[in-house]
């Protein structure tokens, strides 16, 4: 979590409910919440990464492709996409905004895990 903003302005979207985190709290017991599901080995990779910044403020976007072990010793695959906002604030880059989701299958509703482009 260091790499967010530490105070109540963070603001996230992310691939599981609620709709929305705000504050570094709330998205520390998402992290938390997820991780507790996943308490076995982990792969995590990045790709398509892409990092602009102008001035002050900063964002990027890419995919990460996580296997995951679940509480039985399940793998789990699953490919999400990220867009962060950067803050420059006393030299560091922060992020100010997250958002990670899936694509969804609109004529079935259901999440595209494994997402390929």
């Amino acid at each position: 979590m260091s790499v967010y903003v530490p105070d109540e302005s963070l603001f996230v979207f992310d691939v599981v409910p609620p709709r929305q985190y705000v504050g570094a709290k709330a998205y520390r017991k998402d992290f938390e919440d997820f991780l507790a599901a996943f308490p076995g080995p982990m792969e995590y990779e990045i790709t398509d990464l892409s990092i602009t910044a102008s001035g002050p403020l900063g964002f990027s976007h890419r995919i990460d492709t996580l296997v995951l072990t679940d509480k039985e010793g399940k793998r789990v695959n699953l490919v999400a996409r990220v867009t962060d906002v950067y803050r420059k604030s006393k030299g560091k880059w922060l992020i100010i905004h997250e958002h990670v989701s899936v694509p969804v299958d609109l004529a079935t509703g259901k999440p595209d895990v494994l997402s390929k482009p």
